[in-house]
């Protein structure tokens, strides 16, 4: 089995990896940091978009760059590497856009998917409700038909970006009395329209990221529900697989554990580095061989993508090795850095910016996020090994 890319593919690596390398500078990182992601990504997404960068492999008469699933993989891989800040797009870029070019209208296609590529929008993504969030598709936000448009009611929780976001991609209920997986549908709301509230979420890194949004009759056009009436499950299935197949949890990995395999070295204990240490050695080794065993998922998963398949069982594998690699990851960055690894960024005495402590955190919810490990492993229980239910 041949793992090499293509020697296009490597110069378009090349030309990514250096790009990256001379924008994210230190002074970029603190200046990010200082800032916050979504102040300080607009500036950055411009110039993604002016290379053609942020929806490569989009069709180019919606503003995407026509490059093969491969070469998006790169970008993520590289992006994800880097720390390239483009979380306050990836709603458009990663989720909603590929469920409106699998089954939206060719209006919708026109009127939605340029202004993502151009990087002028922002998404929210209205799944979740605070009884539906493992087993979405019990979700109970009503959409009731009023002439052309529909009137739609209930909550939605742990919305990212919602109190930020210009549009928000919702799945809603609209027959009470089907079975729960086929009376679902898919709208592309305006979160300008009357009748939303967004309420605050505020998680254990004291940031606002996460939202509860409420829904009182607000008034839907027909024409922006995406795919067909009572079949928004199988729409969000392209949007799931998307949100589950990324590079980003390895090519994070990889970047946390080079400067952890470099903080051993350049610290010692007792008169020694800690890269001396047999046991610290042996679990340096140990990641490094998890971070690569989950980036060859990733790669699977972009090479059944790029033939046209569906990766109903080794995305769902991949997201969960990447999220649980990450917590393992920082975890053992903590336990080797000792109580230096819990420090904040505040503090002159913590090692690598103070990032680690910070990362553990994020990275439990990553655990949760995108579905939880446990569905994760369900649904490769039930569709990969054929397994009962129950």
């Amino acid at each position: 089995m041949d793992f090499s890319f293509t020697a296009e593919e490597e110069r378009f690596r090349a030309e990514v990896s250096a790009f990256l390398k001379k924008e994210i500078t230190d002074e970029f990182l603190r200046d990010f940091e200082a800032r916050g992601e979504f102040d300080f990504c607009p500036e950055f997404t411009k110039k993604l978009a002016q290379k053609g960068w942020l929806a490569m492999a989009w069709p180019k008469e919606y503003g995407g760059g026509g490059a093969t699933i491969m070469q998006q993989l790169i970008f993520s891989e590289e992006a994800g590497y880097f720390g390239a800040p483009t979380g306050a797009h990836r709603q458009g870029t990663n989720l909603v856009g590929p469920a409106i070019i699998a089954r939206g209208t060719e209006e919708q296609k026109k009127r939605f998917l340029p202004p993502i590529t151009r990087g002028e929008v922002v998404w929210c993504q209205g799944f979740s409700e605070p009884n539906a969030g493992s087993d979405l598709a019990s979700l109970q936000c009503r959409a009731v038909e009023d002439g052309d448009d529909y009137l739609i009611t209930g909550q939605k929780v742990w919305t990212t970006n919602a109190h930020r976001a210009h549009w928000c991609h919702l799945l809603t209920r609209t027959d009470p009395e089907a079975p729960k997986h086929r009376g679902i549908s898919y709208f592309l709301i305006d979160m300008k329209s009357p009748g939303i509230e967004v309420r605050p979420l505020i998680n254990m890194l004291a940031s606002h990221d996460f939202n509860e949004v409420f829904f009182d009759g607000v008034r839907v056009p027909r024409e922006n529900m995406l795919g067909e009436k009572n079949q928004g499950w199988y729409v969000s299935q392209v949007t799931l697989m998307g949100e589950r197949s990324g590079i980003a949890f390895p090519a994070m990995c990889r970047r946390l554990l080079e400067r952890l395999i470099q903080f051993a070295k350049e610290t010692k204990r007792n008169g020694e580095p800690l890269a001396h240490d047999p046991i610290v050695r042996r679990k340096l080794a140990d990641a490094a061989v998890q971070v690569e065993v989950n980036r060859m998922l990733a790669y699977r998963v972009a090479w059944m993508q790029h033939k046209g398949l569906l990766p109903m069982v080794e995305a769902p594998a991949s997201k969960l090795m990447g999220s649980e690699l990450m917590k393992w990851l920082t975890a053992l960055a903590m336990e080797i850095m000792g109580l230096y690894g819990q420090l904040q960024q505040v503090s002159k005495f913590a090692p690598l910016r103070g990032q680690i402590a910070r990362m553990h955190m994020y990275s439990l919810g990553m655990t949760i996020a995108m579905g939880t490990s446990e569905i994760m492993k369900n649904i490769i229980a039930l569709r990969g090994l054929g397994l009962p239910r129950g």
